[in-house]
């Protein structure tokens, strides 16, 4: 998207990332892992950044968690650039992790793909995951991908159900964005 805030491009009037955050209105705490903070980040968002900065969603999901006290068992990852993402999709994923023994749920897409950064994680086993990536790879955490990350954990895979547009929509171009506003009006 030639190097613009990709989460901060607008969608239906707001930007891709406060939507997301909206979908999550009732976490506590809510982080946002990326460049440094500006005014327009909602009131009592977190935030910090992967070390070094673009180093990979692993590196990420890791200095998110850092943020995250161990009074919290259960965390949404989630790319900040979902605008189709809702509450509704959220509480789905939440009601699958909490009804059954998986150390996560992710939203599949149509064609069987893992939406791994629309999902919900046991806190724990994300940690154990990270410390295993970080000891098995020469880079740590530096360039790892969301699969590597993954590989041990045991995942629920959950199609999307509900009304409307599929929530792990994410927007990677112009089009990807003209897309979600036809979807959002």
């Amino acid at each position: 998207m030639g190097g613009a805030d990709k989460p901060g491009v607008p969608v239906g009037g707001r930007p891709m990332r406060d939507r997301v955050l909206d979908a999550v209105a009732d976490a506590e705490p809510r982080v946002l892992v990326g460049p440094e903070p500006v005014e327009a980040y909602p009131v009592g968002v977190r935030t910090t950044r992967e070390e070094p900065p673009g180093a990979g969603p692993v590196a990420a999901v890791a200095a998110g968690l850092v943020l995250i006290g161990p009074e919290v068992p259960v965390v949404a990852l989630l790319a900040a650039d979902l605008p189709l993402l809702t509450g509704e999709a959220v509480s789905a994923l939440r009601r699958e992790l909490t009804e059954g023994t998986a150390d996560g749920v992710c939203f599949v897409d149509d064609d069987g793909r893992r939406q791994p950064l629309c999902g919900v994680w046991r806190v724990s086993s994300v940690r154990t995951a990270l410390t295993a990536v970080a000891d098995g790879r020469a880079d740590g955490l530096v360039g790892a991908s969301m699969r590597t990350l993954l590989a041990g954990l045991s995942v629920t895979e959950l199609p999307w159900s509900g009304a409307g547009p599929p929530p792990w929509f994410d927007c990677d171009t112009d089009d990807d964005v003209r897309r979600a506003e036809e979807w959002v009006r």
